[in-house]
């Protein structure tokens, strides 16, 4: 998967699957990593976490991972 990211050309991959971390080398990615921690993955759980999101996208360096957790 992170492998497909990075051959598209993707310098940052965003995702639900708090797993994802354990299951693959994230720190050896060229990539940033985002990590949404919500109730669910549906809309209405997420959508609060956009700001967080927009701001970690600012400064997520290759290797990086960053956890956004709703409150």
């Amino acid at each position: 998967m992170l492998r497909h990211a990075v051959g598209a050309g993707f310098d940052i991959f965003i995702t639900a699957d708090q797993n994802l971390q354990f299951q693959q080398n994230l720190r050896e990615a060229p990539l940033g990593v985002i990590v949404l921690v919500a109730r669910s993955n549906t809309i209405n759980d997420l959508v609060p976490l956009v700001p967080a999101l927009l701001e970690a996208l600012t400064d997520l360096r290759p290797g990086n991972i960053r956890r956004i957790i709703s409150a």
